[in-house]
């Protein structure tokens, strides 16, 4: 498996046309956007992806061979060739796009008719060698062609320490494709991006050991650690409650702004909430993974968390700002270069249903983490939603290679499992010790 990873250096202040050179690139695409647009219809034409590319350049850039229609060289002098061919390839993908989203608003498959914005916020690719050349291998810094006002010249740009420090340490020896400048909170970083080959595990499901994972609002996440029969080798409730306690005294700060000045002039604010909120995605992310890979867990469960319509209540704002997807996703990459496949379960009825299948639950009002069973015993409500995640993944990957007649057999002596939405933890164990007994008879 091919798995891509990117990460942005961050660029110190010094005295370099970095933001010069920004402005001279984005000019270049908004003029090319509207250039291509003019003649999309005879660029639509060619079906050869490398033809059309040579098509559009022919129509801005002049050669001996080759008379331009379009004065682009007069506008951007000595601009360099492959610079050029970067915001020729975002100009006709930007065009492309338009030209898609017209056709499905015209045919009214979309709502609302699209706009060409030629004023957008391209950002340039500095190719190895012609835009782009390393430093010393310990030292942090880069070389990177620049437009300073007259000409194009090489400018020696100084990278940050931990920045470059962090790629030395974890991918020594790896190369890393074209940087991409990047502009975030009003500072440049310069955004690398390796590739790797890994070999996910592909060890047999009753071999398997798992760690189900219940993402939450009161606690961020709980893991557990689960083999094929149901056996329980560990759980960890990860919670950064520091973290959430400070995004919501900004939040809280926000709250009280906007009561006595209105909603204006929150922008700043609601930025750095934001931006709160995703660290605490990336530390839950960092934190899941690193308890699966601890364990040598071969797969991570999660539920599929789709919430739509309207979502109302008390804990609405922390519903809108829980960000799930965020951490599957994040959990996800880091799973698959550690050889961790990634799996996920519905989420019906996982935390509704108790783990030792005696019913429907009942949350306790003042802690809404902990719940009663049927039986009248107090448990914790994500571990026992985090067992049912676990069981519901065994008991389809168990049931999947048998056949229509194995499978009803199967379903008869164990009813239960015939019903995916409403297995629990306590179905896994009737469901594996059933299978033990027909292998030793």
């Amino acid at each position: 498996m091919r798995i891509t990873s990117s990460y942005g250096v961050e660029i110190k202040k010094q005295n370099i046309p970095i933001r010069h050179t920004l402005r001279i690139y984005r000019s270049a695409v908004s003029y090319l956007i509207q250039v291509y647009a003019e003649s999309w219809e005879k660029l639509s034409q060619i079906d050869n992806a490398k033809k059309q590319f040579n098509a559009a350049e022919h129509l801005v850039h002049e050669t001996k061979k080759n008379h331009a229609r379009y004065d682009f060289d007069l506008h951007f002098p000595k601009m360099p060739s492959y610079l050029r061919r970067a915001a020729i390839q975002h100009a006709l993908g930007s065009v492309a796009s338009y030209e898609t989203r017209l056709d499905l608003w015209k045919n009214g498959l979309l709502t609302g008719k699209p706009k060409l914005i030629s004023e957008n916020h391209a950002m340039p690719v500095f190719y190895r060698d012609v835009m782009y050349r390393e430093a010393e291998p310990q030292e942090d810094a880069a070389y990177l062609k620049l437009y300073d006002g007259h000409d194009w010249k090489w400018f020696r740009v100084k990278l940050l320490y931990t920045d470059m420090e962090y790629l030395r340490k974890n991918w020594v020896g790896e190369k890393a494709s074209a940087p991409t400048l990047e502009k975030r909170h009003h500072k440049y970083f310069l955004r690398f991006s390796y590739t790797e080959e890994v070999s996910l595990t592909k060890t047999d499901i009753k071999e398997q050991t798992i760690c189900s994972v219940d993402l939450g609002i009161n606690t961020d996440a709980v893991c557990t650690i689960m083999q094929a029969d149901g056996t329980v080798l560990g759980r960890k409730f990860i919670d950064f409650p520091s973290d959430k306690d400070r995004l919501y005294h900004v939040l809280g700060r926000i709250r009280r702004f906007q009561r006595q000045h209105g909603s204006r002039q929150t922008q700043s604010r609601w930025a750095y909430a934001k931006r709160l909120n995703m660290e605490l995605a990336r530390k839950t992310a960092a934190a899941i993974t690193t308890y699966a890979a601890e364990n040598h867990t071969d797969v991570i469960i999660f539920e599929y968390l789709e919430m739509q319509g309207k979502i109302s209540g008390t804990k609405k704002q922390r519903l809108h700002l829980w960000r799930k997807r965020d951490i599957q996703k994040l959990c996800e990459h880091q799973a698959h270069r550690k050889g961790i496949r990634v799996s996920r379960i519905s989420a019906r009825n996982t935390s509704r249903l108790a783990y030792d299948g005696s019913g429907p639950v009942v949350r306790n009002l003042e802690n809404h983490s902990l719940c009663t069973f049927q039986t009248g015993k107090q448990y914790n409500c994500d571990l026992s939603a985090a067992y049912n995640i676990g069981a519901r993944y065994f008991i389809r990957e168990l049931l999947k290679p048998f056949s229509e007649t194995e499978r009803s057999l199967l379903e008869a002596k164990v009813p239960s499992v015939k019903r995916r939405t409403s297995c629990v933890y306590a179905d896994l164990r009737l469901l594996s010790a059933e299978l033990a007994s027909q292998k030793a008879a």
